[in-house]
Protein backbone atom coordinates (compact mmCIF):
# COMPACT_ATOMS: atom_id res chain seq x y z
CA UNK A 1 0.00 0.00 0.00
CA UNK A 2 1.34 4.07 -0.90
CA UNK A 3 1.55 6.40 1.89
CA UNK A 4 -0.62 8.99 1.44
CA UNK A 5 0.92 12.89 1.72
CA UNK A 6 -1.08 15.90 2.11
CA UNK A 7 0.91 19.01 1.33
CA UNK A 8 -0.38 22.27 1.59
CA UNK A 9 0.99 24.99 -0.32
CA UNK A 10 1.84 22.33 -2.71
CA UNK A 11 2.29 24.85 -5.70
CA UNK A 12 4.59 27.40 -4.01
CA UNK A 13 8.59 26.13 -4.18
CA UNK A 14 9.24 23.87 -1.20
CA UNK A 15 5.37 22.10 -2.44
CA UNK A 16 6.74 21.78 -5.82
CA UNK A 17 9.76 19.63 -4.91
CA UNK A 18 8.57 18.02 -2.05
CA UNK A 19 5.77 16.66 -4.32
CA UNK A 20 7.83 15.17 -7.23
CA UNK A 21 10.43 13.66 -4.07
CA UNK A 22 7.51 11.90 -2.64
CA UNK A 23 6.10 10.45 -5.75
CA UNK A 24 9.29 8.85 -6.92
CA UNK A 25 9.20 7.39 -3.15
CA UNK A 26 6.04 6.00 -4.00
CA UNK A 27 3.55 7.68 -2.39
CA UNK A 28 0.39 9.10 -3.45
CA UNK A 29 0.25 12.93 -2.90
CA UNK A 30 -3.13 15.19 -2.24
CA UNK A 31 -1.93 19.28 -2.58
CA UNK A 32 -4.29 21.61 -0.74
CA UNK A 33 -4.10 25.05 -3.48
CA UNK A 34 -6.03 28.12 -3.10
CA UNK A 35 -8.62 29.02 -5.56
CA UNK A 36 -7.84 31.66 -8.18
CA UNK A 37 -9.14 33.17 -11.59
CA UNK A 38 -5.58 32.11 -12.54
CA UNK A 39 -3.71 28.90 -13.18
CA UNK A 40 -0.91 28.79 -10.73
CA UNK A 41 0.27 25.84 -11.09
CA UNK A 42 3.50 26.42 -13.16
CA UNK A 43 6.16 24.59 -10.71
CA UNK A 44 3.42 21.27 -10.62
CA UNK A 45 2.40 21.62 -14.19
CA UNK A 46 5.35 18.56 -15.07
CA UNK A 47 3.59 16.26 -12.61
CA UNK A 48 0.12 16.74 -13.34
CA UNK A 49 -2.06 13.86 -14.59
CA UNK A 50 -5.57 14.01 -15.73
CA UNK A 51 -8.73 13.70 -13.39
CA UNK A 52 -10.48 11.00 -15.30
CA UNK A 53 -7.25 8.99 -14.78
CA UNK A 54 -7.56 5.83 -12.50
CA UNK A 55 -4.44 5.27 -10.16
CA UNK A 56 -3.18 9.32 -10.43
CA UNK A 57 -0.50 9.81 -7.61
CA UNK A 58 -1.23 13.75 -7.56
CA UNK A 59 -4.96 15.00 -6.28
CA UNK A 60 -5.30 18.10 -5.84
CA UNK A 61 -7.86 19.74 -3.81
CA UNK A 62 -9.08 23.64 -3.37
CA UNK A 63 -8.69 24.66 0.30
CA UNK A 64 -7.49 27.79 2.12
CA UNK A 65 -5.88 27.73 5.85
CA UNK A 66 -8.28 29.92 7.31
CA UNK A 67 -11.19 28.21 6.49
CA UNK A 68 -11.78 25.06 9.40
CA UNK A 69 -14.08 23.27 7.61
CA UNK A 70 -12.72 23.08 4.40
CA UNK A 71 -9.68 22.10 6.15
CA UNK A 72 -11.63 19.20 8.25
CA UNK A 73 -13.67 17.48 5.48
CA UNK A 74 -9.88 18.15 2.98
CA UNK A 75 -8.41 15.65 5.63
CA UNK A 76 -11.68 13.26 6.43
CA UNK A 77 -11.45 12.62 2.33
CA UNK A 78 -7.62 11.91 2.31
CA UNK A 79 -6.96 10.19 5.14
CA UNK A 80 -3.33 11.36 4.77
CA UNK A 81 -0.46 9.27 6.50
CA UNK A 82 0.96 12.11 6.70
CA UNK A 83 0.10 16.24 6.44
CA UNK A 84 3.23 18.56 5.52
CA UNK A 85 1.93 22.22 6.21
CA UNK A 86 3.51 24.07 3.93
CA UNK A 87 1.11 27.31 3.12
CA UNK A 88 1.60 30.34 4.54
CA UNK A 89 2.03 34.06 3.90
CA UNK A 90 4.94 33.42 3.16
CA UNK A 91 6.80 37.23 2.61
CA UNK A 92 8.49 38.78 5.69
CA UNK A 93 7.48 42.57 4.18
CA UNK A 94 4.40 42.10 3.34
CA UNK A 95 3.15 40.44 6.27
CA UNK A 96 3.55 44.24 7.96
CA UNK A 97 0.76 45.55 5.55
CA UNK A 98 -1.36 42.67 5.71
CA UNK A 99 -0.28 41.24 9.86
CA UNK A 100 -4.21 40.33 10.48
CA UNK A 101 -4.27 38.03 7.58
CA UNK A 102 -0.80 36.93 8.15
CA UNK A 103 -2.17 35.81 11.66
CA UNK A 104 -4.95 33.68 10.57
CA UNK A 105 -3.35 32.01 7.99
CA UNK A 106 0.25 30.90 9.29
CA UNK A 107 -1.11 30.98 13.35
CA UNK A 108 -4.19 29.78 13.12
CA UNK A 109 -4.70 28.13 9.97
CA UNK A 110 -1.53 25.48 12.09
CA UNK A 111 -4.50 24.76 14.65
CA UNK A 112 -6.82 24.03 12.45
CA UNK A 113 -4.74 21.55 11.20
CA UNK A 114 -4.13 19.94 14.16
CA UNK A 115 -7.36 20.13 15.29
CA UNK A 116 -8.91 18.48 12.40
CA UNK A 117 -6.71 15.95 13.16
CA UNK A 118 -7.71 15.35 16.35
CA UNK A 119 -11.36 15.48 15.63
CA UNK A 120 -11.41 13.13 13.17
CA UNK A 121 -9.84 10.35 15.51
CA UNK A 122 -6.68 10.30 13.22
CA UNK A 123 -3.97 11.63 15.87
CA UNK A 124 -2.13 7.43 15.71
CA UNK A 125 -2.63 7.57 11.82
CA UNK A 126 -1.24 10.46 11.17
CA UNK A 127 1.96 12.48 11.22
CA UNK A 128 2.38 16.50 11.17
CA UNK A 129 5.16 18.58 9.93
CA UNK A 130 4.94 22.37 10.66
CA UNK A 131 6.90 24.52 8.40
CA UNK A 132 8.81 26.61 10.97
CA UNK A 133 10.93 29.39 10.04
CA UNK A 134 14.59 30.54 10.43
CA UNK A 135 12.46 34.20 11.45
CA UNK A 136 11.41 33.22 14.94
CA UNK A 137 14.83 33.89 15.93
CA UNK A 138 15.02 37.33 15.11
CA UNK A 139 16.51 39.40 17.31
CA UNK A 140 19.15 36.64 17.86
CA UNK A 141 20.23 35.60 21.55
CA UNK A 142 22.48 33.01 20.47
CA UNK A 143 25.03 32.29 17.04
CA UNK A 144 24.79 30.16 15.67
CA UNK A 145 21.24 29.69 16.35
CA UNK A 146 19.99 26.47 17.38
CA UNK A 147 16.96 24.23 19.27
CA UNK A 148 17.39 25.29 22.64
CA UNK A 149 17.85 29.15 21.24
CA UNK A 150 15.09 31.65 23.05
CA UNK A 151 13.12 33.01 20.09
CA UNK A 152 12.51 37.01 19.40
CA UNK A 153 10.30 37.23 16.34
CA UNK A 154 10.91 40.34 14.40
CA UNK A 155 7.65 40.96 12.19
CA UNK A 156 4.15 39.75 11.92
CA UNK A 157 5.14 36.89 10.12
CA UNK A 158 7.18 35.82 12.39
CA UNK A 159 4.76 36.34 15.40
CA UNK A 160 2.11 34.06 13.60
CA UNK A 161 4.99 31.46 12.90
CA UNK A 162 5.94 31.14 16.65
CA UNK A 163 2.35 30.61 17.70
CA UNK A 164 2.00 28.19 15.03
CA UNK A 165 5.30 26.32 16.25
CA UNK A 166 4.24 26.31 20.26
CA UNK A 167 0.35 25.26 19.33
CA UNK A 168 2.13 22.05 17.80
CA UNK A 169 4.28 21.32 20.32
CA UNK A 170 1.06 21.69 22.83
CA UNK A 171 -0.65 19.12 20.66
CA UNK A 172 2.02 17.05 20.42
CA UNK A 173 2.53 16.86 24.05
CA UNK A 174 -1.06 17.08 25.32
CA UNK A 175 -2.60 14.65 22.45
CA UNK A 176 0.55 12.27 21.81
CA UNK A 177 0.19 13.58 18.36
CA UNK A 178 2.92 13.28 15.95
CA UNK A 179 3.66 16.53 15.34
CA UNK A 180 7.43 18.05 14.39
CA UNK A 181 8.61 21.70 13.62
CA UNK A 182 11.07 22.03 10.71
CA UNK A 183 13.03 25.31 11.67
CA UNK A 184 14.27 25.59 8.25
CA UNK A 185 16.34 28.57 7.57
CA UNK A 186 16.37 30.87 4.18
CA UNK A 187 16.58 28.04 1.35
CA UNK A 188 15.96 28.65 -2.16
CA UNK A 189 15.95 27.80 -5.77
CA UNK A 190 15.25 28.42 -9.37
CA UNK A 191 11.56 27.87 -8.43
CA UNK A 192 11.86 30.78 -5.37
CA UNK A 193 9.02 32.98 -5.92
CA UNK A 194 10.12 36.29 -7.47
CA UNK A 195 9.77 39.15 -4.86
CA UNK A 196 12.07 37.18 -2.56
CA UNK A 197 15.78 38.87 -2.10
CA UNK A 198 17.71 35.89 -3.73
CA UNK A 199 15.55 35.18 -6.68
CA UNK A 200 15.15 38.92 -7.22
CA UNK A 201 18.50 39.12 -7.34
CA UNK A 202 19.36 36.17 -9.74
CA UNK A 203 16.37 38.02 -12.17
CA UNK A 204 17.95 41.47 -12.30
CA UNK A 205 21.21 40.32 -12.64
CA UNK A 206 20.21 37.69 -15.75
CA UNK A 207 18.19 40.98 -17.34
CA UNK A 208 20.84 43.56 -16.74
CA UNK A 209 23.52 41.11 -17.98
CA UNK A 210 21.18 40.48 -21.14
CA UNK A 211 20.53 44.48 -21.30
CA UNK A 212 16.87 43.94 -20.30
CA UNK A 213 17.55 46.48 -17.51
CA UNK A 214 19.70 48.86 -16.10
CA UNK A 215 20.08 48.54 -12.33
CA UNK A 216 17.86 46.50 -9.53
CA UNK A 217 17.04 48.41 -6.20
CA UNK A 218 17.29 46.29 -2.91
CA UNK A 219 17.03 46.95 0.59
CA UNK A 220 19.14 46.37 3.73
CA UNK A 221 22.92 44.68 1.41
CA UNK A 222 23.80 43.86 4.69
CA UNK A 223 21.48 41.53 6.20
CA UNK A 224 23.07 38.08 6.82
CA UNK A 225 21.30 34.61 6.16
CA UNK A 226 21.81 31.51 5.68
CA UNK A 227 21.09 30.39 2.47
CA UNK A 228 20.43 26.76 1.09
CA UNK A 229 19.11 24.90 -1.36
CA UNK A 230 15.71 23.98 -1.52
CA UNK A 231 15.63 20.38 -2.80
CA UNK A 232 18.27 19.65 0.34
CA UNK A 233 15.62 20.99 2.56
CA UNK A 234 12.48 18.87 1.46
CA UNK A 235 14.75 15.90 2.04
CA UNK A 236 14.92 17.15 5.52
CA UNK A 237 10.90 17.32 5.94
CA UNK A 238 10.49 13.75 5.08
CA UNK A 239 13.06 12.54 7.50
CA UNK A 240 11.63 14.47 10.07
CA UNK A 241 8.16 12.24 9.72
CA UNK A 242 9.93 9.47 9.33
CA UNK A 243 11.50 9.30 13.13
CA UNK A 244 9.37 7.16 16.02
CA UNK A 245 9.60 10.51 18.15
CA UNK A 246 8.26 13.13 17.20
CA UNK A 247 10.59 16.42 17.51
CA UNK A 248 11.68 19.91 16.51
CA UNK A 249 15.09 20.09 14.35
CA UNK A 250 16.77 23.21 12.93
CA UNK A 251 17.74 22.40 9.37
CA UNK A 252 20.71 25.18 8.11
CA UNK A 253 23.86 25.39 6.17
CA UNK A 254 25.79 26.46 9.40
CA UNK A 255 27.44 28.79 6.90
CA UNK A 256 25.66 32.69 6.84
CA UNK A 257 26.72 35.40 3.62
CA UNK A 258 25.38 39.05 3.51
CA UNK A 259 22.76 39.83 0.60
CA UNK A 260 25.60 42.09 -0.63
CA UNK A 261 27.70 39.09 -1.27
CA UNK A 262 25.25 37.31 -3.04
CA UNK A 263 24.81 40.50 -5.54
CA UNK A 264 28.53 39.77 -6.09
CA UNK A 265 28.08 36.11 -6.79
CA UNK A 266 25.67 36.09 -8.49
CA UNK A 267 27.09 38.36 -10.86
CA UNK A 268 30.25 36.27 -10.72
CA UNK A 269 28.76 33.64 -12.36
CA UNK A 270 28.32 35.30 -14.95
CA UNK A 271 31.75 37.02 -15.12
CA UNK A 272 30.84 40.18 -13.91
CA UNK A 273 32.85 41.66 -11.07
CA UNK A 274 30.88 44.56 -9.06
CA UNK A 275 32.29 46.77 -6.73
CA UNK A 276 30.31 48.16 -4.07
CA UNK A 277 30.92 52.21 -2.51
CA UNK A 278 29.26 54.29 -0.11
CA UNK A 279 27.06 53.40 3.20
CA UNK A 280 24.19 52.90 4.07
CA UNK A 281 20.85 54.32 1.83
CA UNK A 282 23.88 55.40 -0.53
CA UNK A 283 25.63 52.54 -1.36
CA UNK A 284 25.69 51.66 -5.22
CA UNK A 285 27.16 48.96 -7.04
CA UNK A 286 28.95 49.39 -9.77
CA UNK A 287 30.55 47.19 -12.50
CA UNK A 288 34.05 46.99 -12.46
CA UNK A 289 35.35 44.50 -14.74
CA UNK A 290 34.24 41.50 -16.87
CA UNK A 291 35.33 38.07 -17.79
CA UNK A 292 34.94 37.89 -21.47
CA UNK A 293 35.55 33.96 -21.85
CA UNK A 294 33.19 33.31 -19.06
CA UNK A 295 30.90 35.74 -19.92
CA UNK A 296 30.14 34.68 -23.50
CA UNK A 297 30.12 31.23 -22.20
CA UNK A 298 27.56 31.64 -19.38
CA UNK A 299 25.29 35.02 -21.03
CA UNK A 300 26.42 34.70 -24.87
CA UNK A 301 29.28 36.02 -27.23
CA UNK A 302 26.73 38.00 -28.64
CA UNK A 303 25.75 40.15 -25.76
CA UNK A 304 29.56 40.79 -24.90
CA UNK A 305 30.65 44.21 -26.62
CA UNK A 306 27.71 45.98 -25.88
CA UNK A 307 27.64 44.99 -22.05
CA UNK A 308 31.42 46.08 -22.40
CA UNK A 309 29.99 49.65 -22.40
CA UNK A 310 28.71 49.04 -18.68
CA UNK A 311 31.69 48.98 -17.08
CA UNK A 312 31.52 51.84 -14.54
CA UNK A 313 28.16 52.18 -14.73
CA UNK A 314 25.55 51.37 -11.31
CA UNK A 315 24.12 47.96 -11.20
CA UNK A 316 22.32 48.16 -7.74
CA UNK A 317 21.04 50.86 -5.81
CA UNK A 318 19.89 51.22 -2.35
CA UNK A 319 15.64 51.99 -1.45
CA UNK A 320 14.77 52.46 1.68
CA UNK A 321 11.50 50.99 0.62
CA UNK A 322 12.18 48.16 0.80
CA UNK A 323 13.50 48.29 4.70
CA UNK A 324 11.81 46.47 7.18
CA UNK A 325 10.57 48.44 10.09
CA UNK A 326 12.27 45.97 12.15
CA UNK A 327 15.32 44.15 10.68
CA UNK A 328 16.63 41.05 11.27
CA UNK A 329 20.52 41.47 10.83
CA UNK A 330 22.08 38.11 11.14
CA UNK A 331 20.76 34.19 11.28
CA UNK A 332 23.24 31.34 11.07
CA UNK A 333 21.68 28.14 11.98
CA UNK A 334 23.31 25.32 14.09
CA UNK A 335 22.36 21.89 11.84
CA UNK A 336 23.82 19.72 14.37
CA UNK A 337 20.94 17.62 15.92
CA UNK A 338 19.53 17.23 12.33
CA UNK A 339 22.89 16.03 10.82
CA UNK A 340 23.09 13.46 13.83
CA UNK A 341 19.43 12.67 14.64
CA UNK A 342 17.98 12.69 10.77
CA UNK A 343 21.71 11.76 8.75
CA UNK A 344 20.66 14.70 7.14
CA UNK A 345 23.40 16.69 4.81
CA UNK A 346 23.13 19.17 2.68
CA UNK A 347 23.97 18.35 -1.47
CA UNK A 348 24.29 21.73 -2.19
CA UNK A 349 26.71 24.53 -1.35
CA UNK A 350 26.49 28.41 -1.41
CA UNK A 351 27.78 28.64 -5.24
CA UNK A 352 25.92 25.41 -6.59
CA UNK A 353 22.87 27.39 -5.46
CA UNK A 354 23.69 30.61 -7.30
CA UNK A 355 25.04 28.51 -9.89
CA UNK A 356 21.72 26.91 -10.56
CA UNK A 357 19.70 29.97 -10.11
CA UNK A 358 21.74 32.20 -12.32
CA UNK A 359 21.90 29.38 -14.85
CA UNK A 360 18.07 29.04 -14.99
CA UNK A 361 17.13 32.87 -14.66
CA UNK A 362 20.00 33.80 -17.75
CA UNK A 363 17.88 31.15 -19.69
CA UNK A 364 14.02 32.19 -19.06
CA UNK A 365 15.44 35.33 -19.33
CA UNK A 366 16.53 34.96 -22.72
CA UNK A 367 13.29 33.02 -23.51
CA UNK A 368 11.00 35.95 -22.32
CA UNK A 369 12.70 38.48 -24.25
CA UNK A 370 12.23 36.48 -27.19
CA UNK A 371 8.79 35.75 -26.57
CA UNK A 372 8.54 39.83 -26.58
CA UNK A 373 10.57 40.53 -29.73
CA UNK A 374 10.15 37.63 -31.91
CA UNK A 375 13.86 37.48 -31.22
CA UNK A 376 16.97 37.86 -29.00
CA UNK A 377 17.76 41.07 -27.64
CA UNK A 378 20.97 42.26 -28.57
CA UNK A 379 21.30 44.97 -25.72
CA UNK A 380 18.45 47.14 -26.72
CA UNK A 381 18.66 49.07 -23.52
CA UNK A 382 22.15 50.40 -24.00
CA UNK A 383 22.08 51.00 -28.27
Amino acid sequence: MSKIALITGITGQDGAYLSEYLIKKGYIVHGMKRRSSLFNTERIDHLYQDPHRENRNLILHYGDLTDSMNITRIIQEVQPDEIYNLAAMSHVKVSFDMPEYTANADGVGTLRILEAVRLLDLTKKTRIYQASTSELYGLVQEIPQKETTPFYPRSPYAVAKLYAYWITVNYREAYGMHASNGILFNHESPLRGETFVTRKITRAVSRIVLGMQEKTYLGNLSAQRDWGHAKDYIRAMHLILQQDTPSDYVIATGITTSVRDFIKKAFEEVGVEVEFKGEGVDEKGFISSIDTSKFGERVGQEYLESFQKRIGTEAVNVDPAYFRPTEVELLIGDPTKSKTVLGWEPKYDLPALVKDMMQSDVELMKKDAFLKDGGYRTMNYFE
